[in-house]
């Protein structure tokens, strides 16, 4: 419903929707100290890395991160953690070996962490976005992930209960984008951008293309505007290397 009334007001008193913005700045703005943002992508691929940037710039604070993993280097989210901008990461594999900021901060428990599996992250997101209360699932059952939490036993089998994870802002990125703010995504962009577009109050994407109306074929259309409140066109961040040509 929140995606419904907010799309209206773009019609009031103008008969053109255009969700694009010029810069990162601009896009991040709005993103408050103490917020939770969702990032797509898997580790630094897919990673919206210009508008983390912003956002390094911008010296929001405290914010609580949910990603799969917990930044690399000193750059977008690993600078962002770096910074001490980052109070808590939500997360499946936050000890990759470039995570050296995260890992350093949580040896002096300067940051906090909750650590989730992969699947039951990826759930926990859509959940929240198709409007779900929960959902019982065996991953974790007996293990310390699930103490506190309430475990149900069906068919024999253990499960346990997870909650859906809402976030402030999603920052997602994607290829293609239009000014309505259809997304087309390609090779680690499909991950966790999907879902976490529709699970943020407020989603803006960062992409590498901005076509016409009708330059996305709808069959490649992974994320529909509906769901996206800003994006803006730039090229990829240098510290991202792709092996290959794009597709």
């Amino acid at each position: 419903m929140r995606r419904v009334l907010g799309f209206l007001p773009a019609f009031k008193g103008c008969n053109v929707v255009d969700k694009t913005l010029k810069t990162c700045e601009e896009a991040v703005a709005k993103v408050f100290d103490g917020a939770t943002i969702m990032l797509g992508g898997f580790g630094d691929p897919g990673l919206p890395g210009r508008l983390l940037e912003a956002l390094r710039k911008q010296g929001t604070k405290n914010l609580s991160v949910i990603h799969n993993g917990a930044g690399s280097g000193d750059w977008a989210l690993g600078g962002l953690i770096k910074d001490g901008r980052v109070r808590k990461v939500t997360a499946s594999f936050p000890n990759n070996p470039g995570a050296i900021a995260f890992q350093d901060l949580y040896l002096k428990g300067q940051i906090e962490l909750e650590l989730v599996p992969q699947g039951t992250l990826a759930e926990r997101i859509r959940a929240a976005g198709a409007g779900l209360g929960g959902f019982f699932t065996p991953t974790g059952a007996g293990t310390e992930l699930a103490k506190g939490k309430e475990t149900r036993v069906i068919d024999g089998r253990e499960y346990v209960f997870e909650k859906p994870l809402h976030a402030d802002f999603a920052l997602v990125r994607a290829h293609r984008g239009d000014r309505l703010g259809n997304l087309s995504y390609r090779k680690a962009m499909r991950n966790f951008n999907v879902p976490m577009a529709t699970a943020g109050n407020v989603t803006i994407a960062e992409v590498d293309e901005l076509v016409p109306v009708g330059g996305i074929d709808p069959e490649d259309v992974h994320t529909p505007g509906i769901f996206v409140d800003h994006l803006v066109a730039l090229p990829r961040h240098p510290k991202l290397v792709e092996i290959g040509p794009p597709r």
